[in-house]
């Protein structure tokens, strides 16, 4: 095992670099950016960029054909702009001609080429590639063809409409990369990797330290005509204890950290979700909308009976209050779900009227049921895993007020997710964290063709007008129009009630205070090419 002073090894960035035994480049600690990846990073390959500490790395070194802004709107990147065809089925993208991989031998007389539209062609083509299987190639599920039309042309042509299309290609799946390069490493590109992003690579020292360099050739520009990035380099370290990771940053050994683990929010947060009094002087806390719904699901066509009534369902999500839950369990990192299943933060959420806290109408709601029914005490089982246990107990004692008995049953999570996609589960906990800034992402879930285990429709909901919606939504190219849509579906899946949403989750940021423009996003990307270290 390595020792921490090992993993803390990096900090001596700071003095020195040391390029091929040779060359000793002096770097000013002022320009380097410091933070810890707890859960490690597997490669530096964007064709492998699945979980989010590999996703992060890939976003510093790679560029796609289009990107997001922190408000998830689609702008360009490497391509500068693109039409799309009256059918939905045609995107035409034309590139920039200013953009340059970063310096490798195997580039070329001046260790670099321009990037053309045939390097678009051969990384999509390599996420299709069986032989390199890629966790990445479902990005292009809905595509036909693609192919460069000139060398700053590029076309794809989908199989059928599929409005979220220009969301996937900003993944980081969807990167370019040079042929070159790529096909004289083979497997070994995971750690000899090359893009066009605003740093490229220098050293990796695997399950110790990342060491990563501005790349002097990046084409972008800040809004007063600067190049980017601001940064000279970009270091992480990889302590796999959140804790330490967490004391290393207090000590102001890192820049940065993100999330809110049990085994040290109490010290940074008040019950509020406010910096504890002692840190506020040194350290900046960013939140900003997760694109993470956190939710109870009722199986629509299994055997209990009283799920399987509509006033029961409702009044379940009417008889607790989410903004205590969230306040008293969550450190008030989260919003209350009052407005349906899609989160806060995509352009297309909305103010729709859901299940605020009302003790009243939830009583009312089961007293009709058990009228109508002579079911006088019904009993409904919860299962969810040992994490959620504090909020299941939470619930259990909140719906009691209101008369109903639910019992909570502890599962594996991997047990719970076969019991859930089998249907073997009648009312279970579950989250669902988009995979791109797409709407469709949550209604997907309550499309009747979905149907679990085949499918993320988990309830097996079932409504024709809501299908009828989610199909003429795939066909509207224009965004406005197809929100709308989506916000009626969503209304439809508030008044029949399959699930319980429980809350939208937040994102939780800390950073030294001269640390400058990082920026938040509903994605949780750690973009870094705008940042200042003062």
């Amino acid at each position: 095992m390595k020792s921490i002073s090992s993993y803390l090894s990096v900090i001596c960035i700071v003095l020195t670099f040391v390029s091929c035994g040779k060359d000793r480049e002096q770097i000013d600690d002022k320009l380097v950016f410091k933070y810890n990846e707890s859960s490690n990073i597997t490669s530096l390959d964007p064709a492998f960029s699945k979980v989010q500490s590999n996703i992060w790395a890939c976003n510093h070194l790679y560029n796609g054909l289009v990107q997001l802004d922190d408000s998830l709107h689609i702008k360009p990147d490497i391509a500068k702009s693109w039409t799309i065809s009256q059918d939905a089925m045609t995107y035409t993208f034309t590139l920039r001609k200013d953009v340059y991989f970063q310096k490798h031998s195997l580039l070329g007389t001046d260790s670099t080429r321009a990037v053309n539209a045939s390097d678009f062609e051969y990384s999509l083509q390599r996420l299709k590639d069986e032989k390199v299987a890629s966790p990445g190639g479902w990005v292009l599920q809905n595509v036909a063809s693609f192919k460069a039309t000139t060398d700053s042309t590029f076309e794809i042509k989908l199989a059928k409409p599929f409005p979220a299309f220009l969301g996937l290609m900003t993944m980081k799946y969807a990167s370019v990369v040079p042929k070159e390069v790529v096909e004289h490493y083979g497997a070994d590109f995971r750690s000899h990797p090359v893009g066009t992003g605003p740093f490229q690579f220098k050293l990796w020292e695997e399950n110790v330290k990342l060491v990563l360099r501005k790349n002097p050739l990046y084409f972008e520009k800040d809004s007063i005509g600067n190049r980017l990035p601001h940064l000279e380099a970009v270091a992480i370290t990889f302590l796999p204890d959140k804790q330490s990771g967490f004391l290393q940053f207090i000590q102001g050994k890192l820049d940065f950290t993100s999330g809110l683990d049990p085994s040290y929010k109490d010290e940074i947060l008040t019950q509020v979700g406010d910096l504890q009094l002692k840190y506020k002087d040194d350290v900046n806390l960013i939140t900003g909308p997760y694109l993470n719904t956190e939710y109870l699901g009722f199986r629509m066509d299994g055997s209990s009976k009283a799920v399987l009534d509509k006033r029961i369902r409702q009044a379940m999500n009417y008889g607790f209050d989410r903004q205590k839950m969230i306040t008293y369990l969550r450190n008030n990192m989260g919003t209350a779900a009052v407005n349906g299943m899609i989160p806060m933060g995509l352009p297309s959420f909305s103010n729709a009227t859901g299940y605020s806290y009302n003790v009243q109408k939830a009583k009312d709601l089961i007293a009709e049921y058990k009228k109508a029914t002579g079911d006088k005490k019904p009993v409904i089982q919860l299962s969810t895993n040992a994490s959620y246990v504090d909020i299941g107990e939470f619930l259990q004692r909140e719906w009691q007020k209101i008369g109903l008995d639910v019992q909570v049953d502890i599962s594996p999570p991997s047990t719970l997710r076969q019991s859930i996609a089998t249907g073997k589960v009648a009312f279970f906990r579950a989250s669902w964290i988009a995979d791109y800034p797409d709407a469709e992402n949550y209604l997907s879930l309550f499309y009747s063709k979905n149907f679990s285990p085949g499918g993320p429709n988990y309830t097996h909901f079932k409504n024709d007008e809501f299908d009828r919606l989610y199909e003429l939504a795939f066909k509207e190219t224009n965004n406005e129009k197809r929100y709308l849509l989506y916000q009626k579906m969503d209304a439809i899946i508030i008044n029949e009630a399959p699930v319980i949403p429980l809350f939208y989750d937040k994102v939780a940021r800390f950073t030294r205070k001269n640390i400058s423009g990082l920026g938040m996003n509903p994605l949780n990307l750690l973009q870094l090419k705008n940042v200042v270290k003062n």
